[in-house]
C-alpha cells in the first residue's frame, strides 16, 4: 500500500497579507506536508491583496520541496471574476484546483484537481470529472467511511479526504459578516478579517452550531480525523487535507503524519491535538455515519 499523502488547503479566511505570507514560509519551513494550495476560494474582493505575495508564497514552498496548487474560487459570478478564472486556468506551469464546475470546464481536459466544493457524492459525478481531466478528487466532508470506500474502489485517479479544521460547507452571493454589522457586501470594510477562524453562529438557545466567514458557511466544531486516517487509508484513500487555522499547523501536521507513519498511537495524538487547538471543539461524525457534530470513539487499528 502506498504510503497516503499529507495536503494544506487553502487558507479560507481574511488574514492580513503578511500574515498569510508568513505562515506560508513556515509551512514551507517547518511542516510535514507534500501539497500546499494557495489561492483566494471564498471572495474575490480579497484577491488583490494576496496576489502580490503569491509568486514569493510559490517560490518558498516549491524550494522547501512541496508541491503547489493553486486553489479557484468556489462562486463565480462577474465577468471580472470569469476572467479571472480564465487566467488561472491557463497557468501552464502549476497544477489548478476547481472548486466551481466553470473552472473544471475552462481546464479543457488538462489535469486537475475537483476541490471539495465541487459536491461529489457518487460514482457518476466522479467518473464525469475524471473525464473532464480530474486527476485528484478532494470529497465533501458528509460521506461515510463506507460511501468514501465505494468512491476509491471506483475512482481511477486519487481520493483525497479532509481531516482537520473547520468545514467549508456552502458559499452564497451574500456577505454574512457584513450583514451581521449592518453593513452592505459592497461597502463590507472587510470585516471578515476580525474573525481569523470564522465567527460562530449561535441557535435561538445560544449553542453555537455553524461558523461563518465573509459569504461562507463553516462547521462550528473542527473535523478531527487522527483517529480514523489509519482505517481510511487501508480503504484506499490517499491523502488527507488539513484545513489551515490560527493553530499551530505545522504541530497538527506532525500529528497526522506520524499517525499515519504509526510512529505514535492515535489515542496519543489525539491528547496531544487538544492542546495544539485550545477551545476547538472537535468532530468526526460524518466518517461513523452520524450526525457532523458528534465525536465518535473510532475503533483503532493496531
Amino acid at each position: 500500500m502506498n504510503k497516503a499523502k499529507l495536503s494544506l488547503g487553502p487558507v479560507l479566511f481574511n488574514w492580513k497579507p503578511e500574515t498569510l505570507r508568513d505562515f506560508y514560509f513556515r509551512m514551507a519551513d517547518e511542516a510535514d506536508l507534500d501539497t500546499v494550495h494557495v489561492g483566494e476560494v471564498v471572495c474575490s474582493k480579497r484577491t488583490p491583496f494576496l496576489e502580490p505575495f503569491i509568486p514569493e508564497i510559490i517560490e518558498r514552498l516549491t524550494a522547501a520541496g512541496k508541491d503547489v496548487v493553486l486553489s479557484s474560487l468556489a462562486l463565480i459570478m462577474t465577468d471580472r471574476e470569469l476572467n479571472a478564472a480564465r487566467e488561472l486556468a491557463g497557468a501552464a506551469d502549476i497544477l489548478v484546483e476547481a472548486n466551481d464546475i466553470s473552472v473544471a470546464a475552462l481546464m479543457a481536459g488538462r489535469p486537475f484537481v475537483a476541490g471539495p466544493l465541487l459536491n461529489i457524492y457518487n460514482e457518476g459525478t466522479l467518473a464525469t470529472l475524471e473525464a473532464m481531466g480530474a486527476m485528484r478528487v478532494c470529497l465533501p466532508a458528509e460521506l461515510s467511511a463506507d460511501a468514501i470506500a465505494s468512491l476509491t474502489a471506483a475512482a481511477k485517479v486519487e481520493i483525497e479526504v479532509q481531516a482537520f479544521g473547520r468545514l467549508p460547507l456552502a458559499i452564497s452571493a451574500r456577505c454574512y459578516a457584513a450583514r451581521a454589522r449592518n453593513l452592505t457586501k459592497d461597502g463590507c470594510q472587510y470585516v471578515c478579517a476580525d474573525d481569523p477562524d470564522g465567527m460562530a453562529v449561535e441557535t435561538l438557545d445560544e449553542v453555537p452550531f455553524l461558523a461563518v466567514n465573509g459569504t461562507q458557511t463553516m462547521s462550528y466544531h473542527h473535523m478531527d480525523l487522527l483517529g480514523d486516517v489509519t482505517n481510511l487509508a487501508a480503504r484506499g484513500v490517499g491523502r488527507f487535507r488539513l484545513w489551515p487555522q490560527t493553530f499551530d499547523m505545522a504541530g497538527v501536521a506532525r500529528l497526522f503524519r506520524a499517525v499515519l507513519d504509526r510512529k505514535m498511537a492515535a489515542p496519543e495524538a489525539e491528547a496531544a491535538l487538544a492542546r495544539l487547538c485550545p477551545g476547538a471543539e472537535f468532530a468526526n461524525g460524518y466518517i461513523h455515519g452520524r450526525p457532523g457534530h458528534l465525536f465518535v470513539e473510532p475503533e483503532f487499528i493496531e
